[in-house]
């Protein structure tokens, strides 16, 4: 049950400008790999981490998700990244706005993005 006052406020994504959260490299092919550390920990992220042969998780994308990633750099909404993939990738990329909001919301579940307000 809803309490007075709690309102809820409908925000559209395709004004949202998603920034990136994690470190990330580009491979051979010139795609993006997310690095995702193995431990949140304080504890375990000093005294762990630096001594792990591989201290993360790698998160490869392909080329449409390498190209998104790249412009998730805190300076254009979705709505302007939804254009440039629309204007780089046709018809390959139908259904665009389908497609872009699972693939931000699973970037965004996964703490890989995050969102501010134009």
């Amino acid at each position: 049950m809803k309490k007075r006052g709690d309102e809820e406020t409908k925000i559209n994504l395709l004004n949202l400008i998603p920034v990136q959260n994690i470190k990330w490299k580009k491979n051979e092919e010139g795609l993006i790999v997310l690095l995702k550390p193995k431990f949140k920990n304080p504890f375990l992220t000093k005294y762990i981490l630096p001594r792990l042969k591989k201290p993360n998780y790698k998160i490869s994308l392909d080329d449409i998700g390498s190209y998104i990633w790249a412009l998730c750099d805190g300076n254009r909404t979705v709505k302007e990244i939804a254009k440039r993939l629309k204007d780089k990738f046709g018809e390959k990329i139908e259904p665009l706005y389908d497609r872009l909001s699972l693939f931000l919301q699973s970037l965004e579940k996964n703490n890989f993005i995050e969102y501010k307000n134009k």
